[in-house]
């Protein structure tokens, strides 16, 4: 009686994971045929049945997967920002407590993602520049990315007594600044840094900026602001 109900529930547990593999086998046809097709006519001006027939699937298949076209698009960045080397990256938080070392891992998770990003999807974001699709779901990953450094933010702020002068938001906006593409792309992209040249110096620069003392007799931005509130004219 057990041994037929084991040889009964077989076949089922191989046909959900043929099923599964088939699913994920159709999953990476599709995204691969997307990049190519962003890649060569931007975002804008692929459709999703055109994109279903360059991977060999129907219209609904795509559908029932991915929602939409921005669902498509979404996953791509997803895959290139947070891949296996993000994730390896990220692991090295989890064995650290040392506030500097956590500054220096957020560099190296920077120039991870935006290294693999260039890689993976860097032609295709230059196809693209301009579709409104791309620029609202970057803005998405942007806050994603701003919130992941929240609690290195918080450890920061503790710690030193300049970050802690400062305060939280401004800590985590000056982590957020430091760490966002726009630096990467003018150093590295632009200026022809090495990525490995742009994360030591993007680690010195978060050291430096948050943990060192500030100059004596320097005015912190509070300060210079309710001076120049009490100094403007009514």
């Amino acid at each position: 009686m057990f041994n037929m109900a084991n040889k009964a529930k077989r076949p089922r547990k191989y046909n959900l994971e043929l099923r599964s593999e088939r699913a994920l086998d159709t999953r990476q046809r599709i995204l691969s045929a997307a990049k190519q097709l962003f890649t060569r006519h931007g975002i804008d001006g692929v459709t999703i049945d055109g994109l279903s027939a360059a991977a060999g699937v129907s219209s609904p298949t795509v559908y029932g997967l991915f929602g939409s076209k921005a669902g498509i698009l979404k996953s791509l960045i997803e895959r290139a920002f947070f891949g296996d080397g993000y994730k390896l990256a990220t692991e090295r938080t989890r064995r650290t407590s040392d506030p500097v070392e956590l500054l220096r891992i957020t560099a190296s998770i920077s120039r991870t993602i935006f290294d693999t990003e260039r890689k993976e999807i860097g032609l295709m974001r230059g196809a693209s520049a301009f579709s409104p699709e791309l620029k609202k779901i970057e803005a998405e990953f942007e806050r994603v990315r701003f919130q992941f450094q929240e609690e290195r933010a918080k450890l920061i702020t503790r710690t030193f007594p300049s970050a802690k002068a400062l305060g939280l938001a401004k800590v985590r906006d000056i982590m957020w600044m430091y760490t966002g593409r726009d630096i990467y792309r003018m150093l590295v992209i632009e200026r022809g840094w090495l990525s490995e040249d742009y994360e030591d110096w993007l680690a010195n620069a978060l050291i430096k900026s948050l943990t060192t003392a500030p100059v004596a007799g320097a005015k912190t931005f509070d300060q210079r602001a309710r001076k120049a509130a009490r100094n403007a004219i009514p």
